[in-house]
């Protein structure tokens, strides 16, 4: 996943709320918020999964806008 993926992820669901989402919301998975762990180095997709587990967003949206499905 690339970070222009995960932010247009982000956006698409969280909208207004997405700045908020990746400033403040701290993800349990990783000790910090989604943008402090992108300035750390934390892989993308790595936040993105965290950040879906925290806010209980359906597996269809695991993969965000424009993202490859896995195969079957």
């Amino acid at each position: 996943m690339k970070r222009s993926e995960f932010l247009r992820a982000v956006d698409e669901h969280f909208g207004a709320r997405a700045g908020w989402i990746l400033a403040d919301l701290i993800l349990p998975g990783i000790g910090q918020s989604a943008n402090d762990a992108l300035a750390d180095g934390v892989s993308v997709r790595a936040i993105w999964e965290a950040l879906c587990d925290e806010t209980d967003l359906p597996d269809s949206a695991r993969y965000g806008q424009g993202l490859q499905r896995p195969p079957r």
